[in-house]
Formats: C-alpha cells, structure tokens, sequence
C-alpha cells in the first residue's frame, strides 16, 4: 500500500511514522522550503502524549522538551498577579505533560521517520484524479490513501472541498510567535511561563537558550485578511503593555522569522472524498486557545493508521477513523468557543479577576484536577483503546 502525505507538520509526520510502522510505502510533501523554524512553546499532554508513548517515542519527547518550573501572570509593571509551580499541572495529568517548542515536536517526529520515506520540501499538489495527484514539480503519484495534513489553510482540502472560506470559522483574533535574543529578557524569562494580564490582547514569554526568549501573542480583531507587515501589526497591536513586551517588540525579527496567522477552526462535513482523507488541521483545527490542536492532531494520525491497519480497505478504515474522531475533535472545538475564549483572554476586568482567583484556586486540594481536566476532552478514553 502507498501514502502520500501532503504537509510534514506534526500531523503528517505522525501519520508517515505510523503508517510505514505498519508497512506502507510513503511519500511526504511540503510546499515549504524546509522544516519550519517558527512557533511557539506548547504544553503538550493528553491522547497526543498517549499516542507518542504508544508508538515508542516517550523518552524522546523528554528529550526535546524544555524545562518549566514556574507559570506566572504579570502586569505591566512587572508584577505577579499569579504564580503557580509548575507541578501542579503535571500532577494533575499524573506526569503526562511536557513543554516544548513546536518546531521541537516536528523535529522528534521527523528524526523518528525510517531513511525509506520520501520527503520533499517546495514540492505540493495541484491536482488530484482519483488515485493520482499531479505535484508542482511535474510528477505524478499514484497512492491507495492521499492525506491532506497541510494545516488549517489546507492545499488538499481546497482541491477535494472547496476554498478556505467555506470551511473556516475565524473566532475574531490573530496569533503572532517569534524568538528574540535580549540577557535581560532571558532572566526574567528564564524556566517560567510569563503571561501578561491583559485583556483582549496577550503577550507570553517563555526563556529557551543563549538568551533567546519565545514569544507568543494573540490579540482580538475583526479583521480577516492578514497584515503585509507582521512585525508591524505586533508592535501596533502589543505597544504599551510593560517593559518586557517593549523589549520583544524592539528585537521582534524580520517578518519571514515571524509566524502570524487568524485564530480559526475548520469545520468539513467529511473528511474524506474516495482516497483523499484529511488529517490534523486540515480537517479539525480547534485553534490554540484550545490548547490541545498538536496533541489531537497527532492522536488522529493515529488513529487513522491504526484503523487503516485493522480493516479491510483504505475506504473502510478512513470511514472508521472519521466516525470515531470528529464527536471528539467537535467536542473540543465547542469547548473553546464557549467556554475557554474568555478564559484565555478576557473582554472585562471583572472576567480577567474570575481568571485570577481560578488559577489561585489550584493551590486547593483537588482543584487542580478540575482546573486542568476541563481542557481535555470529556469523552476522553485511551488512544490505543480508541484505535483498536
């Protein structure tokens, strides 16, 4: 049997480690020129953590990971408003939680992938017929399974869907990530989780090495179309919110080191279309303020190889992987929308003080678990018992 893959983000690459694990001979592009080395740092747990375990790559998560000690809100002063151990997240999960950086999670993921998968960056599809698909490098490729894992602007979901429009529900806010080099950044920064306390708009902070400093940063807009300038729109929209924002906003880099994109979830009636199924992003983005996206998207990779592998058909099995993941993504993106939006960013002070006071809240015996497992899916059980 032979995959092709269509984006070597996190979803795709999980999917071409799974999929050859059960041997299939697979084919990987991305319309990049290489791996990406813009994100941001992620608190990665739940059925992608499961799924890694699951398929031999835990102790190489604890190696990519970076260390988290603390996890503060600030105000524009400076001052902490909350302050939290980090522990107490990982307690809750039982120790099922890392932070690392994005681009860490593909580079795991790609350093697991067997030397017999093709991967070829500034390479992507433009045309599918059937079986084949026709790739911007003039070649053709004929696949029993071609998996769209090409992220929330997905190339394959255009070409099996429809545009963009008809499939994105923008949720009224941008993102922007960046890494800047400051010492006295990197001190305060240092093992923390640093969040301003503002409302509709915030800046986060995390210290990596040699006095780099992540930057994440996500504000409300009703804007759809994306800056030219992305350096520019940050150091509009996060100008005035303490020195350490004006710090990264003065050493924000050249606009292609900046990742900066909408805030959305997809929403597809079907993920699949005869050998074309969508993976990740592409068929169930739930946004970052859900903060499971790259954990789910790995989890459906999965899931989607595991059932590929225990039935009888391709067209069986892509059927089977929709009808026991989408209750779950839907689950999560209706989460985020109704109740976590105003959670991770306020729109009043008396929201932002309820904020507060529920961080504070986890100091309490057995309010962590609460706290943390109301970011999990409700129906959550085992990946692997999901998969079998």
């Amino acid at each position: 049997m032979k995959a092709l893959i269509c984006g070597a983000g996190i979803a795709g690459l999980a999917l071409a480690n799974r999929l050859h694990h059960h041997g299939w001979d697979v084919h990987i592009v991305d319309h990049s020129p290489g791996p990406r080395a813009q994100g941001y740092m992620i608190d990665f747990s739940g059925p992608g953590y499961e799924a890694l375990t699951a398929m031999g790559l835990h102790e190489r998560l604890r190696e990519h990971a970076s260390p988290v000690d603390e996890f503060r809100y600030i105000d524009d002063r400076g001052r902490t408003t909350v302050g939290l151990d980090y522990a107490l997240f990982a307690k809750a999960l039982k120790g099922d939680l890392v932070s690392i950086m994005r681009p860490a999670l593909e580079q795991l993921l790609r350093e697991s992938l067997s030397d017999d998968i093709d991967l070829c960056y500034r390479t992507t599809i433009e045309r599918i017929d059937g079986n084949r698909a026709h790739l911007s490098d003039g070649t053709a490729i004929d696949a029993d399974l071609i998996a769209g894992a090409d992220g929330v602007h997905s190339r394959v979901r255009s070409l099996a869907f429809g545009p963009d429009q008809d499939c994105l529900r923008p949720l009224g806010m941008h993102t922007g990530a960046f890494v800047f080099t400051d010492p006295e950044a990197f001190e305060q920064a240092r093992g923390r989780f640093l969040l301003t306390e503002t409302l509709n708009r915030q800046m986060g902070f995390y210290g990596l090495t040699d006095d780099r400093v992540a930057v994440f940063a996500v504000h409300r807009t009703d804007a759809l179309a994306l800056p030219e300038d992305p350096r520019a729109a940050l150091r509009d929209a996060y100008a005035g919110m303490g020195d350490l924002a004006e710090r990264a906003l003065a050493r924000c880099p050249a606009p292609d080191q900046i990742y900066y994109d909408q805030v959305a979830q997809t929403h597809v009636p079907q993920w699949s279309d005869g050998p074309v199924a969508l993976v990740g992003d592409a068929a169930c983005a739930v946004s970052l303020i859900a903060g499971q996206g790259a954990s789910l998207g790995i989890a459906g990779a999965y899931l989607l190889a595991e059932r590929l592998h225990h039935t009888a058909t391709v067209a069986e099995g892509i059927a089977d992987y929709e009808r026991r993941w989408r209750p779950i993504a839907a689950e999560v993106q209706a989460s985020a929308r109704d109740r976590v939006t105003e959670w991770f960013l306020p729109r009043t002070p008396g929201r932002l003080l309820l904020r507060r006071w529920g961080f504070r809240a986890m100091h309490l015996p057995g309010l962590d678990r609460v706290m943390v497992g109301s970011l999990l899916p409700k129906s959550h059980k085992p990946i692997t018992a999901l998969a079998a």
